[in-house]
């Protein structure tokens, strides 16, 4: 990636709007919430999802092609910027993706992220978008694969899928803090969508004992779980 060219927003580089921001960050927190994450600004989400839009009316392949990575927020700009684009080539628009992907270095710049287009439009795509998903399933990377659960979570939790999903999910084999972290947060949001079969699924499942424990915590604690399911859950639990 060439880095010679400086794409200017109204005529400024994009960093100084984001060190402009950080004049009312709370880099402390952020920090907390990322740990072990270098050059964090603690900008604010709204504030970043503002300037991103900006950048996606603009020259957003210029920036793509020329964007710093040094701090956190300038990845999760990038993938942001690449939630509100109108990609004339989804081949093309996919290769920007795969670019950011390979920069992740928080649970918070994957998680920020989202495709282009309205539901009409990733239906469209959706066959692509799901294969695509299931390579970074089956990386042996942290956050290519966090970024594959995810994603996954977030769109294919259906009729179509869920079976399949189950598979996936089981046959993850990373001993990464965030990827099981991951698995935990999407299994339960499959319990939420389809809480029998998820339940049979959980009785079979071969997740580690803190995956398959935090699923069921994290399933407990949504408000979407009625008692009594609750309490058949905590009886689940692995010793």
């Amino acid at each position: 990636m060439s880095t010679c060219k400086i794409f200017l927003l109204h005529g400024k580089p994009v960093r100084e709007y984001l060190l402009k921001l950080s004049e009312n960050s709370n880099k402390a927190f952020a920090e907390k919430l990322n740990p072990g994450v270098e050059n964090v600004l603690g900008l604010r989400l709204p504030d970043m999802r503002k300037l991103a839009q900006e950048i996606a009316k603009s020259h957003w392949k210029e920036y793509m092609d020329t964007a710093p990575s040094f701090y956190m927020e300038e990845r999760m700009l990038q993938g942001l910027v690449l939630g509100y684009v109108k990609p004339d080539d989804f081949e093309e628009y996919l290769s920007y993706v795969t670019r950011f992907v390979k920069i992740i270095n928080s649970w918070s710049v994957c998680d920020s992220f989202k495709f282009a287009g309205n539901k009409k439009y990733i239906s469209a795509h959706s066959g692509r978008i799901w294969e695509y998903l299931k390579s970074y399933i089956r990386s042996d990377k942290e956050y290519e694969i966090r970024f594959g659960v995810v994603m996954t979570m977030k769109y294919f939790i259906d009729d179509s899928h869920i079976d399949e999903l189950y598979g996936l999910y089981d046959n993850i084999r990373h001993d990464g803090y965030y990827v099981r972290m991951a698995v935990a947060w999407a299994v339960s949001f499959c319990f939420i969508a389809y809480p029998e079969k998820t339940m049979e699924y959980l009785r079979k499942s071969s997740l580690d004992d803190f995956t398959y424990n935090k699923s069921i915590q994290k399933t407990i604690e949504s408000y979407r779980v009625d008692e009594e399911m609750k309490i058949r859950l905590r009886a689940m639990r692995r010793k």
